[in-house]
């Protein structure tokens, strides 16, 4: 089994990486290969809304978002990790994850996905739900903790002194390897749950 983390700050071994390290370590105790990509640094642009994606199967820019898609397709769950900024997630990581999640035209259906936040003190739990509306319009299950799955730290490496925010980041973990191999096994005896065509609804004549 294989989980890909995104680590979206600019700081490639500040606290967003801490909580991820975390992670990393329950997932490779648990036996699931770890995929670790730091974008936060990169100068990722937004969606330019060219519908190129909709002829070739990847986006224009080719940048990391192309890099990720093919772990991504291969991988069983995915983790987008951000510092706060304005109460929101950074800039860097919400245009990596639209041109991520349009671009990609493979089924993303039962793959788990989790957000990770680290703020010096407010905006996690609305960053949190931010990023989280990628997997539920993804039909991605959605990985929960014993608390919303922040971090608090400001200066590098304070984090480590939030216990709390370290053990939900294990608890995160664990709980994220227990869906990846529950519905793996689940696939396996029932295959994936049946799909519709989709109705799409225009309120705008």
């Amino acid at each position: 089994m294989k989980v890909l983390l995104v680590n979206g700050s600019p700081h490639k071994n500040g606290n967003t990486a801490l909580a991820l390290r975390e992670m990393e370590q329950v997932f490779t105790q648990e036996g699931i290969e770890v995929v670790t990509m730091h974008i936060g640094a990169q100068a990722i642009r937004g969606c330019a809304a060219c519908g190129g994606c909709g002829k070739t199967g990847k986006c224009v820019f080719d940048d990391a978002v192309n890099e990720a898609a093919a772990v991504f397709q291969d991988a069983d769950g995915l983790v987008l990790a951000s510092p706060v900024y304005y109460a929101g997630p950074n800039a860097t990581l919400t245009a990596f994850a639209d041109r991520l999640f349009y671009s990609t035209g493979f089924d993303k259906t039962m793959k788990v996905g989790a957000s990770v936040v680290c703020a010096r003190r407010g905006g996690t739990t609305a960053s949190f739900d931010r990023l989280n509306k990628y997997f539920t319009i993804s039909g991605m299950p959605v990985a929960s903790s014993q608390y919303w799955n922040s971090i608090h730290g400001g200066a590098p490496g304070e984090a480590d002194e939030d216990e709390e925010g370290k053990q939900t980041m294990r608890t995160l973990a664990r709980n994220m390897a227990f869906l990846m191999k529950s519905i793996a096994l689940g696939k396996e005896a029932f295959g994936l749950p049946e799909k519709e065509k989709h109705a799409w609804t225009n309120f705008i004549r």
